[in-house]
């Protein structure tokens, strides 16, 4: 099917883009029932060595990542090859992650990609297989200002699950 089909292509291709950066949204905000919502109950997530249930993959990350102190998930240069009723997704993804460190704040972002096996069912898409491949990492000291200067205006503030002015 070509990138410029306009019948149901172009729905199914903004559909898919919803539901990849719906994960973003429910990853950086700690949201276990938005990010959950993105995968199919039966699908699988490998970030490591194997792949395991996705939905069990999200209640440990959500955990783990509620320990941050702030998260961000960034998505870019997404090619999604749709073939009926499911696709093949790569997504370029950087995410930055606040963690407290021996000496202080640490920063640490992440350049990769996942490559996704989508599926629509009953006329709705999610993600039924996701490979992460990571490409690159950084790993600072945090030179992040929160309370000075000019950022000290700047008072709506990202945060986890309810404390984001989006769910406000």
């Amino acid at each position: 099917m070509s990138a410029y089909d306009t019948s149901g292509a172009v729905a199914d291709r903004l559909a898919i883009a919803d539901v990849l950066t719906l994960y973003s949204r429910g990853i950086d905000r700690c949201d276990l029932e938005t990010l959950t919502r993105t995968f199919w109950p039966d699908a699988t997530a490998q970030y490591g060595v194997e792949a395991q249930n996705a939905h069990a993959w999200a209640a440990a990350t959500v955990g783990a990542l509620k320990a941050m102190n702030r998260t961000f998930h960034s998505l870019s240069n997404m090619l999604i090859d749709l073939k009926g009723d499911h696709a093949e997704a790569e997504t370029y993804c950087t995410a930055y992650h606040e963690v407290a460190g021996p000496d202080g704040l640490i920063e640490m972002v992440v350049g990769g990609r996942y490559l996704d096996r989508l599926e629509k069912r009953g006329g709705e898409w999610k993600i039924a297989r996701r490979l992460y491949v990571m490409d690159w990492n950084r790993n600072v000291p945090s030179t992040c200002q929160w309370d000075e200067g000019l950022y000290a205006t700047l008072t709506n503030r990202g945060a986890r699950k309810p404390d984001d002015p989006l769910y406000r």
